[in-house]
């Protein structure tokens, strides 16, 4: 299986077809690998994560808003909310996406955590669309 095989050092292989090989496509289906690797080494979320929320390369946010999308009940809400704090300023239709996906994932394990915090943020109204979807 995948991800019984897979490695830290598979990380920095996965980064590089991010960066260089990077579609909205070809990123989500590596989000769900980079998830796989976070949930066996958590410490490459504070080792990596953190720095590619705030990284200039759209694709490397992209990751970090969507690498839980599969966690459910085990979404760490406050790193999801951090991550998507850091970046409310960030136009980008890629990314804009990537939170109203991710909220909206969650919400159906935590549809009341979702709705309070789009009470309490401002997001664009792309965002604010996809995560209330099941509201």
């Amino acid at each position: 299986m995948l991800k019984d095989s897979m490695q830290r050092t598979d990380l920095d292989r996965i980064k590089r077809l991010i960066i260089n090989k990077s579609w909205w496509d070809s990123v989500d289906s590596l989000a769900n690998i980079i998830g796989i690797l976070c949930a066996k080494y958590p410490e490459l979320v504070q080792n990596h994560i953190l720095s590619w929320a705030e990284s200039e390369n759209i694709w490397l946010v992209r990751i970090s808003v969507l690498f839980q999308l599969k966690y459910k009940e085990n979404t760490d809400r406050e790193l999801l909310k951090l991550i998507i704090l850091k970046n409310t300023n960030n136009k980008e239709f890629f990314i804009t996406k990537a939170f109203g996906w991710a909220l909206r994932e969650y919400s159906m394990t935590n549809k009341e955590w979702v709705k309070l915090f789009l009470e309490s943020n401002t997001l664009q109204s792309l965002s604010v669309r996809e995560a209330s979807k099941y509201l």
